[in-house]
């Protein structure tokens, strides 16, 4: 742990995992702390699996990052969502909207990133699959209960395909 009260754990294939002793510090940090955390965790993630990661000026934009592979002229805008607690039904809840309740489109993202973090889960989920919801319930824990989500578990090759955008 470094002097700041983070955790940085060296895994194999030199993949770099980040995270606030919020475990040990129950209601300090913020909602918002909380989702700047996953999105550090999501850098460390995507970085570590050969992406090219790059977060827009300021808070304007509709979508948190802009990823690539490296040495492609291929961009995705990517959105990152993240719950930190585990609901009674054993889910794991995420907004699929931006701050004005507006479900995301084809024209705000490419893609949306969901991370589980009870259970270090990540869901890469192409904008077409949340366009016209509000949220997202996922199992992530449970061997029993499925999700019709569950495909998109760890499914990073998304990134990696061709943007397909329509004409605006």
């Amino acid at each position: 742990m470094n002097g700041d009260g983070v955790e940085v754990e060296g895994g194999h294939e030199g993949r770099i995992t980040i995270w606030a002793m919020a475990e040990k510090r129950p209601g300090k940090l913020t909602p918002k702390q909380l989702g700047e955390i996953a999105e550090a965790e999501f850098v460390a993630k995507a970085v570590g699996m050969g992406f090219v990661v790059a977060k827009p000026w300021g808070d304007s934009e509709p979508y948190d990052f802009i990823v690539n592979v490296r040495r492609e002229f291929n961009f995705w805008r990517v959105q990152v969502k993240s719950a930190h607690t585990v609901g009674e039904d054993g889910t794991c809840s995420f907004r699929a909207h931006d701050h004005q309740l507006r479900s995301y489109r084809a024209e705000d993202i490419d893609a949306l990133v969901a991370y589980a973090r009870p259970s270090k889960a990540w869901y890469v989920f192409p904008v077409r699959v949340v366009e016209g919801l509000k949220s997202l319930k996922l199992y992530p824990g449970s061997r029993k209960k499925r999700s019709r989500y569950e495909k998109w578990r760890e499914a990073w090759e998304i990134l990696r395909k061709v943007v397909r955008r329509g004409r605006r």
